[in-house]
Formats: C-alpha cells, sequence, structure tokens
C-alpha cells in the first residue's frame, strides 16, 4: 500500500509538469541574424510555453516570405512565425497567438506591424506605448483582434 501511495505521489507531482508540456505549441520564427528584440520576443513565447525554433533569414528573402505568406506591406514588422497553419508578424503578446489558436479564425495570422514601445521583446510593458493586434484576413483586409493601452 505504502509503495502505491509513493508512486501516486509522484505521478501527481509531475502532472503539473506533463500537462505543460502536452500544452507547449512549435513555433517557427523568421528573422535577420542578431535581432535583439526578435531574440527577447522568441524568449516571451518560451517563458509563455511555445517551443520556438528561429531561422535566420537575409533582408529580401525575409520580406519576400512574408509577402509569400499574406503579410500586408502596411502590416510588417521585424519577425514573422508559422504557428499551426497562422502566420504571426511581429511582436504579437503570447496571449493573443493562444486566443488565436483557440479561435480557429478563417484568416491568415496576426500582426503588430511596425516596432511599438513596450510590446513584448519591445521594452518594459509597465511603460509601453498603446499598439493594436490585427487579425489579417486571407483577402489583405485587417481588423483589430486586440489592443493595448499605454502603460
Amino acid at each position: 500500500m505504502k509503495r502505491m501511495t509513493q508512486v501516486l505521489a509522484i505521478t501527481l507531482a509531475l502532472f503539473p509538469a506533463a500537462q505543460a508540456l502536452a500544452e507547449a505549441t512549435a513555433i517557427d520564427v523568421r528573422k535577420t541574424n542578431g535581432c535583439g528584440c526578435c531574440l527577447s520576443w522568441m524568449k516571451h513565447l518560451e517563458e509563455n510555453g511555445f517551443v520556438q525554433t528561429g531561422q535566420d533569414m537575409f533582408g529580401g528573402l525575409l520580406v519576400r516570405f512574408k509577402l509569400d505568406n499574406g503579410v500586408p506591406q502596411r502590416m510588417v514588422s521585424c519577425h514573422t512565425a508559422l504557428i499551426d497553419g497562422y502566420v504571426i508578424e511581429g511582436h504579437v503578446p503570447a496571449a493573443d497567438i493562444r486566443r488565436l489558436l483557440e479561435e480557429r479564425p478563417d484568416a491568415v495570422g496576426l500582426a503588430v506591424p511596425g516596432m511599438p514601445y513596450g510590446s513584448p521583446g519591445m521594452g518594459p510593458e509597465d511603460d509601453r506605448e498603446a499598439y493594436d493586434v490585427f487579425l489579417i484576413r486571407k483577402d489583405g483586409s485587417t481588423e483589430v483582434f486586440s489592443s493595448y493601452a499605454e502603460g
């Protein structure tokens, strides 16, 4: 009986870790070599349960990759990621990516155009400038997916 209790205790102790591992979602990030904000955004993803891989691309090839994957020029930022059939452009918060994957809209993906200060990877969130996360529709139109107020 003691052995069974020990096995049960170990199993329960490992359950949160196993659950977190099962919830980890792979994301493939395309960026330019040595971009610090891209690396900081990738760390934000990792801290929020994403398993990320990175691939460096030369500037022109990265721009072509963005356009080929349906990112309108007005939505471009410094890095582009692919996750479960969606494109993530720029400093999109992990919570918005999770919401996208839960809701599964018929869309290209999400974008935070430019590099707003205080977005993930771009400085402290408590001192951020206001910015929007846009949903990119397949026809190239966009709509606000979520908004972040000035912090």
